[in-house]
């Protein structure tokens, strides 16, 4: 029982790891000011360059975490970024040879469904943006989430997520549909 949870453990911080060290260094890159970027890459740019990603976004919440949303058309396209040179060379960085047991995404079904992978990260207030040897020093807490859409659900006017990404049973209706509830 034990070895499972500590193996489970493990495989939960090298995901987190796998998905959020790119949220962290967007943040990073996003909070420096242009001439001290310090040769950051682009995440969100390399991510939505990856063959397979149908949507990026970045938010920060009220509680100050920083949040990057990446869609991918499937399992395939998570594992496109994952073994991405950028994705490599940051896992590399960070994690060192810590890996998942298994191999990356081992619990994911490959069903073809789009996955929404949330990262999320809190840095100190205290903590000054360094090069990205630094980057492990100055995170207070980070989670990575993956998710599927579930059947159902209503869109007026827009969607949170890619208006590509397919949602069975989600009601999509033109933002007109807003003014003519209202008028009424």
């Amino acid at each position: 029982m034990k070895t499972r949870t500590v193996r489970e453990v493990l495989a939960a911080a090298v995901l987190a790891l796998v998905v959020g060290v790119p949220a962290l260094v967007t943040t990073l890159h996003a909070q420096q000011p242009a001439q001290g970027k310090q040769g950051f890459p682009d995440l969100v740019g390399l991510l939505k360059a990856t063959p397979g990603v149908i949507g990026v976004d970045a938010a920060r919440t009220m509680s100050g975490k920083q949040v990057i949303f990446a869609w991918f058309e499937n399992k395939k396209a998570v594992l496109n970024w994952y073994y991405s040179d950028a994705h490599q060379a940051l896992m590399q960085q960070l994690a060192g040879s810590m890996r998942r047991p298994g191999g990356p995404l081992a619990d994911v079904p490959d069903d073809g469904r789009p996955v929404l992978a949330i990262a999320s990260l809190t840095m100190p207030s205290s903590a000054a943006p360094g090069n990205a040897a630094d980057l492990r020093t100055t995170i207070s807490q980070i989670a990575i989430e993956l998710y599927a859409p579930l059947p159902g659900g209503l869109a007026v006017g827009g969607r949170f997520g890619p208006s590509t990404m397919p949602v069975p049973g989600l009601i999509d209706l033109p933002a007109a549909t807003l003014g003519a509830a209202s008028a009424k």
